[in-house]
């Protein structure tokens, strides 16, 4: 997890961002970041770019899919930040195998990263969110619009955050939380070169980010339940 805070700004929200993609560096110098993740050394590399562009980031660590974990952590974020107004679950696990093959526990370890981790997240920072009227981000994918052979688990779980996100939007619609998805095609990822092994990525990460950014910014608060198709 990394936090960031730039007080001589005068347009803030806290940002809780899990996941070890980098956060946009537009959104890093305006807002308070929380970003969550279980790798220190990737968490270490955002908070770098975060001060490279002028915040302020304490790197820490938690795992998504430990409901315990989060709620203790989301603790932790409420006692040194603003009061959170965005959440952009962004954690996400892959795994390519014929279904055949795939144990039990590989099952259950794609589905607990992909969807528990974003339910885990939300659920815990929803007080907030419905105090502030804010907004959720979730991650998803293509892989959550259509199938692809030999990416069944993964699939299952984004098709998942699909419908969670659409479930929530008219959950939280009365309290004025927009709740949307972006379902990115290839990426210049680690996750894009394990799960797509030879894949030509058609965007950076930074498209996405950009697209997060506008989720996160100025999309009217009107649009929820939406899934955005990015895919290049």
């Amino acid at each position: 997890m990394a936090l960031t805070f730039d007080p001589a700004t005068s347009f803030q929200r806290t940002v809780i961002h899990c996941g070890t993609g980098q956060p946009s560096s537009s959104l890093c110098s305006s807002d308070s970041i929380n970003s969550r993740a279980r790798d220190a050394a990737a968490l270490q590399h955002v908070a770098d770019e975060v001060a490279a562009v002028g915040g302020h980031a304490l790197p820490m660590v938690c795992d998504v899919t430990d409901s315990a974990a989060v709620d203790s952590t989301a603790e932790a974020v409420r006692r040194a930040l603003p009061p959170v107004t965005v959440v952009v679950n962004n954690a996400g696990s892959v795994l390519r195998k014929p279904t055949l093959a795939i144990s039990d526990i590989e099952w259950r370890r794609v589905i607990a990263v992909n969807l528990d981790g974003t339910f885990h997240v939300t659920r815990a920072f929803l007080p907030d969110l419905t105090r502030a009227g804010g907004r959720i981000i979730n991650i998803s994918s293509i892989a959550g619009r259509e199938g692809t052979a030999m990416l069944a688990a993964y699939c299952a779980a984004k098709h998942a955050v699909v419908g969670f996100t659409r479930a929530l939007a008219e959950e939280l619609r009365t309290a004025k939380v927009s709740v949307n998805a972006i379902c990115p095609g290839s990426v210049d990822t680690v996750m894009l070169r394990e799960g797509m092994p030879g894949a030509s990525p058609d965007m950076s990460p930074d498209d996405i980010a950009r697209t997060a950014l506008f989720l996160a910014h100025t999309a009217p608060s009107a649009l929820t339940g939406a899934c955005i198709d990015v895919f290049g």
